[in-house]
């Protein structure tokens, strides 16, 4: 069986202020091709269909096409909720589209529960694994502790326990949105540490024979059976490296696994850029940049006049400008936003301690802080579905 795995589409997400709907609507026409040209059995989209949980009405109306033009050429698609989609909301109708040959699947009660399909080989069970937020689902899944390697194991439970009611050699794939050990991330990505872990073991999802991620921005491979297909467009410079894609998954009848990369469209490339401003307006090695999405760097010691109006008429997709004064690191003056820079709420607010009576939180202060970040995590969780 052919599968066709991506995910995070984000639709509704502006890249700074460009509105990338129609690069979004681009990408959708290339997946719709590329489920022909390549003979694909079925599709999979490993959550964050939306960027929020109340997109905008020109996203939903470009998820209704998409979802037209997949019931279309008759390929099944099953989709999950990833931690941007409103589950309830992204599930309405589910029953009726389910007829169509699309199955979305946002209901943790039914991690256990496949999308059966066959092709001359048998059957292969699809088990969609929605975003699971730990503190929502702690219950459905009688976990003592709410974190993710908890409920994510206790869903992976759910769903060898069924393949195991099924007949020898059915084969079988999980769709799952989660940080999994090993996956590299990017700014792009809303934060989901929970108790201060955010990542999963990926042998958690052993004893299936291909597990199709989502959350990660970036495309990559945790195991030959574990990967993620990564966001089919950019949306943060920290992406400027990547190589957007999907990956065309050919599952054997002995379930074994073999994988291709399989480019997305780039609507504009993007280019990070680094000097003084003198610099960067003169320098003759920049000019295969001059067409790209720009962040530029200024690293004069004291911030010029109106830079962002002369970057532009060099680089005129100049998006974002940032000031990083050539400094010593120990500098009085280097900015808060660097000295923040890949640290977590919990790490900030155990720093502000330190800071504020000269020695960091104990143990159960440390415990405190905690549960009251994964307690308004959880609170803001709820309240998005609820809007």
């Amino acid at each position: 069986m052919r599968l066709l795995h991506t995910s995070d589409w984000h639709l509704g997400r502006a890249f700074h202020r460009v509105n990338m709907l129609g690069a979004q609507a681009e990408f959708i026409g290339h997946l719709v091709a590329t489920v022909r040209e390549r003979e694909v059995d079925a599709v999979v989209v490993a959550g964050d269909v939306y960027d929020r949980a109340v997109p905008p009405l020109a996203a939903v109306e470009l998820f209704d096409r998409a979802l037209h033009r997949l019931a279309a050429i008759g390929v099944p698609t099953v989709m999950i909720s990833g931690n941007h989609d409103s589950a309830r909301r992204l599930g309405v109708g589910a029953g009726l589209i389910d007829r169509a040959g699309i199955h979305l699947r946002t209901e943790p009660s039914a991690v256990g529960t496949p999308v059966v399909l066959s092709d001359a080989h048998g059957d292969v069970a699809f088990y969609g694994l929605p975003y699971l937020e730990p503190a929502l689902v702690k219950d459905e899944f009688a976990v003592d502790r709410a974190g993710h390697e908890a409920v994510l194991g206790a869903a992976m439970d759910r769903v060898r326990a069924d393949l195991a009611t099924r007949a020898p050699g059915t084969r079988s794939v999980v769709l799952a949105h989660a940080f999994v050990t090993g996956g590299q991330g990017s700014d792009s990505e809303r934060d989901i540490t929970v108790g201060g872990v955010a990542a999963v073991p990926a042998g958690v999802f052993d004893g299936v024979d291909y597990a199709a991620l989502g959350h990660l921005h970036g495309c990559q491979t945790i195991t030959e059976r574990v990967r993620y297909s990564g966001s089919p467009l950019a949306y943060s410079f920290s992406e400027t490296d990547h190589r957007k894609s999907m990956w065309l998954v050919d599952l054997a009848a002995d379930g074994s696994v073999t994988a291709e990369r399989l480019d997305c469209p780039v609507p504009r490339p993007l280019a990070r850029i680094r000097g003084t401003l003198e610099d960067l307006l003169a320098d003759p090695g920049l000019t295969h940049r001059e067409d790209a999405w720009i962040e530029a760097t200024l690293t004069d010691a004291v911030r010029p006049a109106d830079p962002m109006a002369r970057l532009t008429e060099r680089f005129p997709h100049t998006l974002s400008l940032v000031f990083d004064p050539e400094r010593a690191p120990d500098d009085p003056q280097v900015s808060y936003a660097r000295r923040l820079a890949g640290r977590i709420d919990q790490q900030i607010a155990q720093d502000f301690v330190a800071h504020v009576r000269g020695a960091g939180p104990d143990e159960r202060e440390t415990a405190v802080l905690r549960d009251a970040f994964d307690t308004v995590r959880a609170d803001h969780a709820v309240r998005e579905v609820a809007r």
